[in-house]
């Protein structure tokens, strides 16, 4: 009987574990500090600014620990400084408990990312050659435009790699302007902040304004500084919280609907297989073949201040190998500098073949700074 009595009833501490068990937990929590109620005895709220992220965690949770947590409610420190209140700001999911797996951000005072409408002119179709890629990027135009057919097998995450200068960020300029849909465009560079947590804060706070403001193209160039493979981290210094943040907000913890992120590197093959993993496609972007470059030389040689008298098809044969924005800034620009240097009205081969002697010796210093 005894048994039977023990098997039916659970214990308080059973009880307890049940509760705990049956909790949401709350995978991020990003909070702002606010300051004390105005009813302290504190003339003025000092500035609060963590430069210890995980030092901050052991603290944040050995007090918070347990508790349930709801977007845009307030929370207080009972310890350092009593009543101080933070603000929830963000809590994945939403109406869940902090534990000692929650990642706990607090935002910067100059934290601040704001999205704005593409003003840029720029279309697919001038994105030159790279039509195996702009095929590819119809799918993304398909699901935003009709995102109900695709019934949760949207494309979400996509890597754009190749080359400098092979118009991977023109092609992400060009999809937002074409689909008339914010976009927001930054180099993972500027995620490296000077005080840890900066750079998740943001991307956070970039994700939490891509979903107020979808249809949203979040476009990161330069992925690879920030989310390099393991054995090349200590290059780029600690940047382990800002992945964290960025693989969180890519695998959708929140209602990710309406919002693509494009990523672009030079180097795929550097980047850490968590991120890559990530990217649903990868789209390369190749070097112009002979026929994009004649286009490209076309389309430039109609809008430059001089009369050109060069041999377009020997520049042709000569600028094998070099991107479009190579031929553009490096090669034709450089010409024009030096014809009106010179006191020309025409650029000539000799002016060509003088830059794109100095193109090629750019390159050649280069590759000796990294052999």
């Amino acid at each position: 009987m005894k048994n039977r009595a023990e098997s039916k009833y659970l214990t308080d501490e059973q009880i307890r574990q049940q509760i705990i068990q049956n909790r949401v937990e709350a995978k991020v929590l990003v909070i702002s500090p606010v300051g004390y109620p105005v009813e302290s005895n504190f003339i003025e709220s000092p500035q609060i600014e963590v430069s210890n992220k995980e030092l901050f965690e052991l603290y944040a949770k050995e007090q918070w620990n347990g508790y349930k947590v709801h977007k845009n409610q307030y929370i207080f420190d009972q310890k350092l400084m009593p009543d101080f209140a933070f603000q929830v700001v963000e809590v994945r999911p939403d109406n869940s408990y902090i534990t000692n797996n929650t990642s706990i951000l607090v935002l910067s005072p100059e934290t601040k990312v704001e999205l704005v409408k593409t003003s840029t002119d720029i279309k697919i179709d001038d994105v030159i050659g790279q039509q195996k890629a702009k095929d590819k990027t119809r799918i993304i135009t398909k699901y935003l435009e009709e995102p109900e057919r695709f019934n949760g097998w949207a494309p979400k995450n996509i890597l754009f790699y190749g080359m400098p200068g092979t118009g991977k960020t023109m092609l992400a300029q060009a999809l937002a302007n074409e689909l008339n849909i914010n976009i927001q465009m930054i180099k993972a560079t500027s995620l490296i902040g000077s005080h840890v947590g900066d750079g998740a804060s943001q991307i956070h706070e970039l994700y939490k304004q891509a979903r107020i403001k979808k249809p949203t193209l979040i476009f990161i160039d330069e992925i690879d500084a920030i989310a390099l493979e393991r054995k090349y981290q200590s290059l780029r210094g600690d940047v382990t919280e800002i992945v964290n943040a960025l693989l969180t907000e890519m695998d959708g913890i929140e209602d990710n609907d309406n919002v693509i992120t494009i990523c672009a590197t030079n180097n795929p093959a550097l980047l850490d297989y968590a991120v890559r993993s990530r990217f649903e496609e990868e789209i390369e972007f190749t070097l112009p073949d002979d026929k994009d470059r004649l286009k490209i030389l076309e389309n430039n040689v109609k809008i430059l201040p001089l009369e050109c008298a060069f041999n377009i098809d020997s520049v042709i044969e000569k600028t094998k190998g070099l991107s479009g924005r190579d031929i553009k800034q490096k090669v034709l620009k450089t010409a024009l500098h030096k014809a009106i240097t010179e006191s020309k009205d025409v650029i000539g081969d000799e002016d060509i073949d003088y830059a794109i002697k100095e193109c090629r010796k750019e390159f050649v210093n280069s590759d000796t700074m990294f052999t």
